[in-house]
């Protein structure tokens, strides 16, 4: 059963901006690219690096260990070496602050 979990307010996430957080045993990644919220996993699926401390570009989001990109609408790899793609979440924002299901 999935649930709505409180990610950050919007305070927190301003345009080209990344947040990761962890709830229960989720690691999320949340990016904020031209405004556009978008949620997938925090760890790479190449080699377990912190995507919050890559590069958010218009391609997505760059791994900072070995500059794989990810998608950020579907977590499809863009390039190698990653090849799995990253879980994605459904995001919704009100008054109160940016919303993640898990």
């Amino acid at each position: 059963m999935s649930e709505w979990v409180k990610a950050c307010s919007t305070e927190q996430l301003k345009e080209g901006q990344l947040f990761g957080f962890v709830h229960s045993d989720k690691k999320i990644l949340m990016s904020n690219l031209k405004g556009k919220i978008h949620a997938t996993d925090l760890i790479c699926t190449h080699a377990n690096a912190d995507l919050s401390t890559g590069f958010l570009s218009e391609e997505g989001i760059r791994c900072p260990l070995h500059l794989s990109v990810f998608n950020l609408a579907d977590g499809k790899p863009q390039n190698l070496p990653a090849e799995v793609p990253l879980k994605t979440y459904n995001v919704k924002i009100d008054a109160d602050g940016i919303y993640v299901e898990i």
